[in-house]
């Protein structure tokens, strides 16, 4: 008997040695100098140059973009209104993935906030149950997510439609910080796979999808400990198709695996993926320890840097391309927007020329609705303007449009013209075909952006209704 108690205390006492040595191994801090390297923290950047040209693209957006959106309600098709937070906003990465994976260490390390009154909080129980935006401000404050929503300066006014439960659980951090002066940083709350949606008290998806479509940059963080994919990662994938050129997967406490094991791993991970992730080149995935402590030893250390310093390469080329990334997303968001108003002029005149002194107007507009291939609305869009049938939307969604919005409340595109201001389609295809390439190529060539000579003159020219009929 006293063998076996003397054998369970000299087992305790290596134990506890055990765990004294690697206390004092993980309190070794990492070197963070590579960090502000490569990212460039120290380099000044041109303020100038970038306020000049975010004013150049408000305007285009404003007087060429802005009026089709309105005459057409393209937002209650899309749900996605671009407001002046969004376009003067900074790029934004996302933090996505199953709880404890080391989301909030991350955005700690890449701040160096650890040790800090101002660190995320951390754990290895589910810790971060709120949206965290972290943002660049004057001084280090809180904000309160209804007060977030409710300054129209920032670009999460429309979060308020998720409802007080939802602003309840997100919450704003200013502090000034050279990185968060060129980007934002937004913490999500983990996935558990064994609690159910409703129990949020919120619309998770519906909240992450908002988060998504707005996201330069999306880190899906996993950890070995938790590769299994439930009903709620499977959605979040789901809601990430077509964003998979923004998608980065990181691996992260890669190093309290041995070198063998972190294989087997990394297999694993790609099979829990591979039904996700229905492209033909997979995701980068990054491979590392994500957290200021120095490197468990006897791990792949060179390996795990490397895979940093290409990650933070990767956040660098989001920083520097920031105000392409945003003139290419008005483009897009202005070639949806006049694809949409072709599609609802075809509507009205489809309506205009099968109605009759005697037809029913909604019995003539419910066959056009539920059959729009049979007056061939997609199929004329296609063969009379430079449209890919791949940006088409979807059919169903126009029935529930027009189920909100009567025809009878749109004009055709003929009409969308006046004197002073002209044609609101001559527009919208100016900006996507001349406007928004010249301000892209003045960025790209160093060239301050200005106005043009017509804008500055004025070129006196009457403006034109090519689709009035003579």
């Amino acid at each position: 008997m006293k063998g076996t108690v003397w054998i369970c205390s000299y087992l305790a006492l290596l134990l506890l040695q055990a765990t004294a040595e690697e206390d004092d191994f993980s309190s070794v801090l990492r070197d963070r100098s590579h960090i502000d390297e490569t990212l460039r923290l120290a380099n000044e950047e041109k303020a100038a140059d970038y306020a000049a040209a975010i004013q150049r693209l408000r305007k285009v957006y404003h007087t060429s973009i802005k009026p089709m959106e309105q005459a057409y309600r393209y937002n209650e098709l899309r749900q996605h209104e671009i407001s002046d937070g969004e376009i003067t906003s900074k790029p934004m990465v996302l933090f996505l993935g199953p709880w404890s994976v080391g989301k909030s260490s991350m955005i700690n390390y890449l701040l160096g906030l650890n040790d800090s009154p101002y660190q995320l909080y951390t754990g290895a129980e589910p810790t971060t149950s709120e949206f965290t935006v972290i943002m660049h401000g004057e001084k280090i404050r809180s904000v309160e997510g209804i007060v977030m929503a409710a300054d129209s300066s920032r670009s999460f006014s429309p979060l308020e439609k998720f409802g007080q439960n939802f602003l309840e659980k997100l919450i704003g951090i200013e502090m000034p910080h050279k990185l968060l002066e060129r980007v934002t940083f937004v913490d999500t709350p983990g996935i558990i796979e064994n609690r159910k949606q409703q129990e949020r008290g919120y619309p998770f998806n519906d909240v992450c999808q908002w988060f998504i479509d707005r996201a330069d940059l999306i880190f899906v963080v996993f950890d070995p400990t938790k590769l299994d994919v439930g009903l709620e990662l499977e959605m979040l994938f789901r809601q990430l198709k077509g964003r998979e050129s923004q998608i980065r997967i990181i691996l992260n406490k890669a190093d309290n695996l041995a070198t063998q094991d972190l294989m087997r791993v990394y297999g694993a991970l790609f099979w829990s993926l591979a039904p996700l992730i229905n492209v033909t080149e997979p995701p980068r995935v990054y491979v590392s320890s994500f957290w200021p402590y120095d490197y468990a030893p006897d791990t792949s250390r060179e390996l795990f840097k490397r895979e940093e310093i290409s990650l933070l390469e990767d956040l660098n080329q989001v920083i520097e391309n920031r105000m392409e990334n945003k003139i290419a997303f008005i483009r897009q968001h202005a070639i949806r927007v006049r694809i949409h108003a072709l599609l609802v002029d075809r509507y009205v005149q489809t309506f205009k020329d099968k109605m009759s002194f005697f037809s029913d107007p909604e019995l003539v507009f419910q066959e056009i609705v539920d059959d729009p291939d049979k007056y061939y609305i997609f199929k004329s869009i296609l063969a009379k303007t430079n449209v890919s049938k791949f940006d088409l939307p979807n059919r169903d969604a126009y029935r529930d449009f027009f189920g909100i919005n009567p025809i009878t409340n749109f004009k055709p595109l003929t009409a969308q013209c006046s004197y002073i201001g002209g044609c609101l389609l001559d527009k919208i295809e100016k900006a996507i075909t001349n406007e928004l390439p010249a301000l892209l190529s003045s960025i790209n060539s160093g060239k301050q952006p200005g106005l043009s000579s017509c804008e500055l003159t004025g070129c006196g020219e009457k403006p034109k209704n090519r689709y009035r009929k003579n």
